[in-house]
């Protein structure tokens, strides 16, 4: 008898194409493995733009990258997790590189295969179609877009029974990049500036882990009226509509300038701007992720003699066993807010979510499982 837990999952077939509910079935768990039920995922900016492969990933894949659910069976040699627990699924590192060693797992030297190579490091997958055949998964360790995935003990976070999972599966990676971009490196002091680019899932979660820790002027550009009333609502000082307003000249108008930018959008253009309304000795930091290869411009002289620093930054910096369980106690205070960001969908709903977040009319389409 096949020791194979059926499921049903989210499978992408084709560039650029639509999301196939289909049957699948999911191998046992391997020594450091974890089985989790899911009980909601998260659909990110980055599950697109794997669809469009412009982060290539092999084909035919089940992507999702922000889950959380129910340990379901755990493999012999894990010790971090047990069946029932509760957990979120985030990004997925070696644990042994000189980064992951240093305490940052974000910068580890075989993210991008672990992360983007639609299998294990020795190949396998142990996802398959209804017919037996080969399905691509293990995407950012989980592939969360189906009512299982195969997660590893090191990259699941225990959850309080206090946090619903449909709140708490955005923090695997969307939440907790904006977040983690304001809290571990930007840093901003009380009253200190901070300009966002971008009021998707990432910039309005900076929004609120500025406001948390007291940095203002808070600043939000982006052409969404909807996201920037939003922005209002989770305590931004001032929204600028770039169609309507000149960003840069704006905040340095009014402010001499931004302490703090962070680009959310990965668009070149932006991110120019995010360089040019920093003030001196400012600092901009990156967290909008274009195509690979994509190249932008800045003013070197501008840069140079103001003392500018421009930071790229992967997942927040976090170290997901810290900085997880830190924006849940914020939430529970009310300096974090979620729920404001969130839409549910069910499975079968998958490619309305993604029309609704590429027509920008929903912030961060959760997909919930019974």
């Amino acid at each position: 008898m096949s020791d194979r837990t059926p499921a049903r999952a989210a499978v992408l077939r084709t560039q650029g194409g639509k999301f196939l509910v289909e049957p699948i079935s999911i191998e046992a768990p391997r020594n450091d493995e974890v089985l989790v039920r899911v009980r909601a995922a998260g659909l990110c900016h980055t599950d697109l733009i794997a669809r469009d492969q412009l982060y290539p990933v092999p084909q035919p894949i089940v992507l999702g990258h922000e889950g959380a659910g129910i340990v379901e069976r755990v493999g012999a040699g894990v010790t971090k997790v047990a069946p029932g627990d509760r957990v979120v699924m985030s990004f997925l590192a070696c644990g042994t590189c000189p980064n992951c060693r240093a305490g940052a797992p974000a910068y580890c030297a075989e993210l991008f295969g672990l992360c983007f190579g639609g299998c294990r490091p020795d190949g396998s997958s142990a996802l398959a179609d209804d017919h037996g055949g080969l399905l691509h998964g293990h995407f950012f360790g989980q592939s969360s877009f189906a009512t299982h995935a195969m997660a590893s003990e090191r990259n699941v976070v225990k959850l309080p029974d206090t946090i619903p999972f449909e709140l708490a599966a955005p923090l695997a990676c969307g939440l907790q990049t904006g977040a983690g971009a304001v809290l571990n490196v930007l840093r901003p002091r009380l009253g200190e500036s901070i300009a966002l680019f971008g009021a998707g899932a990432v910039g309005l979660s900076a929004v609120m882990a500025a406001k948390a820790i007291g940095a203002g002027p808070v600043i939000v550009v982006d052409p969404n009226p909807a996201r920037l009333a939003l922005a209002l609502e989770l305590g931004a000082d001032l929204t600028i509509d770039p169609t309507a307003l000149d960003p840069v000249a704006t905040i340095r108008k009014q402010y001499g300038g931004a302490r703090f930018s962070l680009e959310a959008t990965g668009r070149a253009d932006v991110l120019r701007q995010a360089i040019d309304a920093l003030m001196p000795r400012g600092v901009c930091g990156i967290v909008g992720a274009p195509a690979l290869g994509v190249e932008a411009c800045f003013d070197v002289s501008d840069v140079m003699v103001g003392g500018k620093t421009i930071r790229g930054i992967v997942e927040g910096d976090s170290v997901p066993d810290r900085l997880i369980p830190e924006l849940i106690r914020l939430h529970a205070e009310g300096l974090f807010p979620i729920e404001k960001l969130v839409r549910t969908y069910t499975l079968d709903q998958i490619n309305d979510a993604v029309a609704d977040a590429e027509a920008g009319t929903v912030v961060k389409p959760v997909i919930v499982f019974a």
